[in-house]
């Protein structure tokens, strides 16, 4: 179980530190059914053994199912285990509980499916909804429309006008699924939508906004149009231009790549992992900026299944957090706190690269999730200098006396530079989280100040490209804490990552990463 837990973590490390609390994903407000409402045909938990209906399409009935789960409360990026078949070992079972048959067991082109059917469609919600309604027959059907009608169609949708699939053969599954799934007349109105959609994609007229009028108008077209939250797009639009904005919500809307990092603590060269994904025959090139790191598209289920993450030769880790760890340069023998350490992929970097001397302190308010950052760090073979502190970081540093070489504040963000591989986080956010985020931000970085010995280095870094959760937090920080200064990272990073005032940011647009900051200051002597 240990490994499984471990991966999980792994697969969404550098994405994660944005979650601030515990709440799960909202309900949509639009939504009122819910998952467990007794329906003809589904949710009979009476029946403990079901037939295997193999009519059904098995990639759809688990995307709709998967959709479900994360629109109703469950975790996107728990989705996945060690065998990318889903949270726990019986994905068929949830598919049993919920529609109230299963269907065949998913093979591996099924599995490739089902990623990007769920994560298309959650990314493309915004942009499919609006077609939808369009194409009901008046606003109350879409409105009462049930949860479950609501994701056969987000799925038939974006699989005809995104993935290009053959229209007709799109339709019979999806109103086949509908039939079984819930009743005969869910299954007749799918075949309705579905088939004046097809009929909108042949004459070329899709129901869209047009980009004209005042700004506010404009916005809510461009959020419609690229499918995001209208405050994300009037805030990217006054910080970075409509037109970089733009450019940024296709990088978001765009398939997600991912990057492995040799685990240079056990021993693995990148030249041992790129060995490992030749004879996987996965495709890949090798990172222009860090020497452990290794690209790569497509092929990460092949890589999950040959048991590299999970017998400790890699992790996945995104080169924007890798450089966050170069700007701390974490040199053996220094004593390092990392104040919100779970789920551990920064610290397990740092510790690999202390050569066994040396100490990382993995502080985190979350018991669970440090135990299994404890886990991998045995795993990776770096558990002898890496020491875990279940804590508050905030009550932890008024407490503590230690003095360390150096500090990394990792802070809790909106995670508005990691859109593309969080698919379901752009729903979540919402504008007031900003400024809650902001005073988190404030004080972890007070405290944080308290644990760095004179001469020592604090380094702060979010996955946001906001500069109210960035530049703006260190402007504020230098001004209640004048023993610091800013120390260029120029020296740690190569030159296009450097901003004008010497922090780090990686620009999703510019460099193909997710977004990052971090800001490397000294105190005085």
């Amino acid at each position: 179980m240990a490994h499984v837990l471990s991966l999980r973590v792994l697969l969404s490390a550098e994405t994660n530190r944005s979650s601030f609390s515990s709440k799960s994903l909202k309900l949509d407000k639009r939504t009122k059914t819910s998952i467990s409402a007794p329906r003809k045909g589904n949710l009979n938990p009476s029946h403990k053994t079901q037939k295997v209906n193999l009519e059904i399409s098995p990639h759809r009935a688990v995307s709709a199912v998967r959709l479900m789960r994360i629109e109703m409360g469950g975790a996107f990026a728990d989705l996945l285990n060690e065998k990318g078949k889903g949270s726990g070992a019986n994905e068929m079972g949830y598919v049993g509980r919920t529609l109230g048959f299963r269907t065949r067991d998913l093979e591996d082109r099924d599995l490739r499916l089902v990623t990007d059917i769920v994560g298309g469609t959650i990314r493309w919600k915004r942009y499919l909804d609006h077609l939808i309604s369009s194409l009901c027959h008046d606003a109350n059907t879409f409105t009462r429309m049930e949860p479950l009608l609501l994701q056969i169609l987000r799925i038939g949708f974006y699989e005809i006008i995104k993935l290009d699939m053959p229209p007709y053969a799109v339709v019979d599954e999806n109103v086949r699924l509908a039939k079984v799934a819930l009743r005969h007349g869910a299954g007749n109105m799918v075949n309705a939508i579905l088939r004046k959609l097809v009929l909108h994609m042949e004459n070329r007229s899709l129901p869209l906004p047009k980009l004209e009028g005042d700004d506010r108008t404009q916005a809510r077209a461009l959020a419609t149009l690229h499918s995001h939250p209208v405050w994300m797009v009037r805030r990217w639009t006054k910080h970075l231009g409509q037109e970089e904005a733009i450019r940024l919500m296709m990088w978001n809307n765009s398939d997600p790549s991912f990057s492995l990092r040799a685990n240079s603590g056990k021993g693995v060269s990148r030249a041992d992992l790129v060995r490992k994904l030749d004879v996987l025959k996965v495709p890949h090139e090798l990172s222009f900026y860090l020497n452990d790191f290794v690209r790569m598209k497509t092929g990460l289920q092949m890589v999950i299944q040959a048991g590299l993450l999970k017998e400790g030769l890699c992790s996945v880790q995104d080169e924007s957090a890798g450089l966050v760890v170069s700007v701390v340069d974490p040199q053996p023998g220094e004593s390092i706190v990392d104040c919100c350490a779970a789920p551990g992929g920064k610290t397990l970097y740092m510790a690999s690269l202390l050569s066994g001397q040396g100490m990382v302190h993995a502080v985190d308010i979350n018991e669970g999730r440090l135990r299994i950052l404890k886990e991998t760090a045995k795993l990776h073979q770096v558990d002898g200098v890496i020491t875990t502190i279940h804590a508050d970081f905030r009550t932890f540093s008024d407490n503590n006396t230690m003095k360390c070489d150096k500090v990394l504040l990792d802070a809790p963000c909106s995670g508005l530079g990691v859109l593309s591989k969080r698919a379901d986080l752009r729903w979540n956010r919402k504008l007031e989280d900003m400024e809650q985020l902001k005073n988190l931000q404030d004080e972890l970085l007070d405290a944080a100040s308290l644990l760095v010995k004179p001469g020592g280095v604090l380094v702060y870094s979010t996955c946001s490209i906001d500069p109210e959760e960035n530049e703006e937090r260190i402007a504020a920080f230098l001004l209640r804490h004048p023993d610091f200064c800013i120390d260029p990272i120029g020296r740690y990073v190569p030159p296009d990552f450097v901003t004008e005032h010497g922090f780090y940011f990686s620009n999703p647009v510019k460099h193909f990463l997710d977004g990052a900051f971090a800001a490397r200051l000294s105190r005085a002597i």
